[in-house]
């Protein structure tokens, strides 16, 4: 199976089309990339930046270049000997613009009679033969003047339409009347109030995004329907491998797996295989091996990396600021990670999951409703849920995770044990459908309990609140992060390692200069009360939360005043998302706008007045922010897998959570920074505000991955000897050897290198990023990492 050495990621959209995209390929080329990494491609919902909201799987988006623009992408890729990895979207399509999705606007119109009507996962018993769409400002009783009937015949709605403002729905055939109650009653769908969302729905969706249907790709017509232009791409040379979003929602992820594999050897031959799973692992937990695919994406990976950098030293200090923060503004003490992700994810499932745990109690066996009360049940499901460990089992294998889950849930929830005891024998029974549906569940009350609500609560160290990653976990030893990587290179050594997504909460930069906070706790704190003193918003926790973000991601061009007004934006984006998805004051059903003015005051303060100390500040730990970013790169791309370098992060990659994270990048300057990089006189750059230091190590890394790809034949920890052993992370891929720094600011308070030595084989080599050479035998590192505080030894002779 044909794979790539690296990959580099496009969001392709209408401002990046497929057509620009092709315009890059020779400066990936140049930087030394293997393969392109494209966003979604298929139609998707108008103006989606994303595409993520298929609503046409049978093309390319015209938006994003047709398949025309694929096309030319393509050769241009080949031209540029550059692979092609494709996302694709197998678990839902979109259904916010019904007319734009030709498959749900005819399920609106007829109903079960519909061709595509076992396409989407839709309970019709439930709504009563109707799709139930929640999209009301109130009870249909309420707004019911405000919904009309337009009589004029269309191609897609020869009996007329159904209009709610910006909404418009097909009429069934042959009920048109303009007599609107009448009319509503007759169609196929029912309008519901947007709140009965969380409810009443009778329809799977993505995770709790209601404008995304979930789709029946288990049924092989189904799949064969969603997958033929995909399939197309391949046999057609369009694309070389897939990257499958979501997994976790699908009813057998690895039966999906093994259809797919099938159909690519089908569509392209054996070389054809190369499938990635965006997949998250919890802390410990291991991807099911029997899954044809190559690995996940990389959150794992992320985690490892991060922690290595990160001060052990500092988490108790971190902890006792936050303890002072929750007491200084009248909050409980902290429950540690474990509980508060049990009552977050208890929320989900008390909220915005109720319609999908109320379907698994509908198609609990009879016997089972008759003993116990609906209440009961669906009460007893959700603690199960809360009490899960992970995204989900694949049953027969996850059996534990599932007794783990029951064991803790009778624990804290005794007067339901009888419950609970008697729903495991239909949960575990895989030839009941609610058993599928149940593992189907857990995935989403794990990603909005944990991701989009707890890490925004727990806030002692941003940095470690990122997708993939258990913060309880506050940091992880050398020897640890070796046998992480040991690990890789013998199960799963052609996965994907990533350190920024279009998913990330921070990006990779943003997080390494947050890392340094744990460094230096007592100062954070000293100036965290600083900046409390003049702007916060009464919560101490989120004060921390706000403020770390704020000195994370600010940006060089906030030096002059456009940049800074655009910071301030980006910022107050930030806050607000931030804040309502935290959900402990504010939210995003029901705002709380005191709460809200106050946090978008310490954002005017931070980006105003007070700027200057903010700034100040940031200079403090700006080097030592570099330092880590320049070591996670280089331990990313040179560690075991296939390291992805998302759009724009070979420069500093300082951003928040989406949209944040997908502005567009300027390729004319890393294109320009990177031939003055390779001019002949060129010297190693300053680590500094221009971020040339990080495209140096990138592209060198990158570039000696490409060329020399039978040096990374193993893993293979160096050693080191000295007062600051501490603070070197190193090792052998077989002739291409990383060195990297770790809390380099405890190493510059320690008084430096001095003798340490890193200790090596007796093979002379050249650092790419300098160009200097050194005798084989221990190396000084004062002297090897004089100019940059990391080195990519490459032992001589050169490769080929």
């Amino acid at each position: 199976m044909r794979h790539p050495l690296s990959t580099y990621r496009l969001q392709i959209r209408e401002s990046f089309p497929l057509d620009t995209a092709a315009e890059v390929t020779g400066y990936l080329r140049d930087l030394g990339v293997s393969w392109a990494y494209l966003s979604p491609l298929l139609e998707a919902t108008p103006g989606s930046d994303h595409g993520y909201d298929v609503v046409d799987v049978t093309r390319v988006d015209p938006a994003r270049g047709g398949a025309s623009g694929l096309k030319r992408f393509a050769e241009a890729a080949r031209a540029a000997d550059l692979g092609i990895l494709i996302d694709i979207v197998p678990n839902h399509m979109g259904v916010s613009e019904p007319r734009t999705n030709a498959w749900w606007w005819d399920v609106l119109r007829q109903g079960r009679a519909s061709a595509h009507a076992d396409a989407f996962d839709i309970d019709w018993e439930f709504g009563g033969g109707k799709v139930r769409v929640p999209v009301l400002g109130a009870d249909l009783a309420d707004v019911i003047e405000e919904i009309s009937y337009d009589p004029t015949p269309a191609t897609d709605a020869p009996d007329g339409l159904i209009r709610y403002y910006d909404h418009v729905f097909p009429v069934a055939p042959g009920t048109g009347t303009a007599d609107v109650p009448i009319l509503l009653a007759a169609q196929n769908f029912e309008l519901r109030f947007w709140q009965d969302e969380a409810a009443d729905l009778n329809y799977r969706r993505f995770f709790a995004v209601t404008t995304l249907a979930g789709v029946r790709v288990e049924r092989p017509d189904v799949f064969d329907a969603t997958h033929a232009e995909i399939l197309r791409w391949v046999r057609e040379g369009l694309a070389d491998g897939l990257r499958v979003d979501h997994p976790d929602g699908l009813v057998d992820p690895g039966g999906y797996l093994d259809r797919l594999a099938a159909a690519l050897v089908d569509a392209g031959g054996p070389e054809a295989g190369y499938v990635l799973v965006e997949k998250i692992l919890e802390h410990g937990e291991a991807l099911p091996s029997w899954w044809k695919t190559a690995g996940t994406t990389g959150y794992d990976a992320l985690a490892e990396v991060d922690r290595v950098l990160t001060d052990p030293a500092g988490e108790a200090a971190l902890d006792a600021l936050d303890a002072r923060l929750r007491t200084d503004s009248g909050l409980p003490a902290s429950t540690g990670w474990h509980d508060l992700i049990h009552d977050t994810k208890r929320r989900i499932a008390d909220t915005i999951q109720v319609s999908e745990i109320r379907r698994i109690v509908r198609g609990l066996p009879a016997a089972l409703r008759e003993e116990f009360t609906a209440e009961d049940l669906q009460d007893a499901l959700a603690e199960i849920l809360a009490c899960f460990p992970v995204y989900r089992s694949y049953l027969p294998a996850g059996r534990s995770r599932l007794d783990a889950a029951v064991g803790e849930a009778e624990e804290r929830r005794p007067e339901l044990g009888d419950v609970i005891e008697a729903l495991v024998p239909a949960l575990t029974d895989t030839d009941l459908e609610i058993a599928w549906r149940f593992q189907q569940t857990t995935g989403p009350v794990m990603a909005k309990g944990v991701e989009d609500t707890a890490f925004y609560r727990f806030t002692r160290l941003g940095s470690l609140t990122e997708v993939g990653g258990d913060p309880s976990q506050f940091s992880l030893d050398v020897d640890g992060f070796h046998t992480a990587q040991v690990q890789r290179q013998a199960s799963w050594p052609t996965a994907m390692t990533t350190l920024s997504t279009h998913d990330t909460k921070r990006g990779e930069d943003t997080r390494a200069r947050i890392a340094v906070l744990a460094e230096i706790p007592a100062r954070w704190a000293e100036v965290l009360e600083e900046f409390r003193s003049i702007a916060s918003t009464g919560h101490g926790p989120f004060d921390a939360l706000l403020w770390q973000a704020i000195v994370g991601a600010w940006p060089a061009s906030a030096e002059t005043p456009a940049g800074l007004a655009e910071y301030r934006e980006r910022l107050h984006a930030y806050a607000e998302k931030a804040a309502r998805e935290a959900s402990e004051v504010t939210g995003w059903w029901e705002q709380d706008e005191a709460f809200e003015e106050r946090m978008h005051a310490v954002v005017d303060a931070a980006t105003g007045p007070v700027a200057s100390r903010v700034r100040a500040f940031v200079d403090e730990i700006a080097a030592d922010g570099w330092s880590n970013g320049l070591s996670s790169k280089l331990l990313q791309i040179t560690g075991p897998g296939v390291p992805d370098v998302y759009q724009g992060s070979e420069l500093w990659e300082q951003s928040l959570v989406d949209p944040d994270n997908r502005r567009p990048v300027d390729f004319a300057e890393r294109a320009r920074l990177l031939a003055s990089l390779d001019a002949e006189d060129a010297t190693p750059p300053a680590v500094d505000a221009t971020g040339a230091a990080k495209l140096l190590v990138t592209s060198r890394a990158l570039r000696v991955r490409r060329d020399c790809p039978e040096r990374y034949s193993l893993y293979r920890p160096l050693e080191a000897a000295g007062a600051a052993s501490g603070h070197v992370v190193a090792f052998d891929r077989g002739g291409v050897s990383a060195v990297a720094t770790r809390l380099p600011h405890g190493l510059r308070e320690a008084g430096g290198w001095r003798d340490t030595v890193l200790l090596r084989p007796h093979v002379p080599a050249v650092d790419v990023l300098t160009g200097r050479r050194f005798p084989g035998g221990p190396v000084l590192l004062s002297e090897l990492l004089q100019d940059l505080p990391v080195a990519l030894l490459v032992d001589e002779p050169a490769c080929s």
